[in-house]
């Protein structure tokens, strides 16, 4: 197998592991975008999010541009 190959099977498991990753992370309470990214730069990061339990607290709501601009008005 040549350097391209290895290139191509490494990029193939980062994108299918940031995807694993966003959806197990949506569904065990955690920030899925930030756990996808981490899974697309460090695969392995999947393990570590498989072993992590589900987050019970508050899940904090990132404001949207509408809600931001609403807000923006309003002051």
């Amino acid at each position: 197998m040549g350097a391209v190959s290895w290139i191509v099977v490494w990029a193939v498991i980062a994108v299918l592991a940031a995807i694993a990753c966003g959806v197990i992370a949506s569904r065990k309470n955690r920030n899925a975008s930030t756990w996808a990214a981490w899974g697309f730069i460090f695969p392995p990061a999947l393990i570590a999010l498989l072993l992590l339990s589900r987050y019970r607290g508050l899940v904090y709501r990132h404001a949207t541009l509408d809600d931001e601009d609403r807000e923006a008005e309003a002051n």
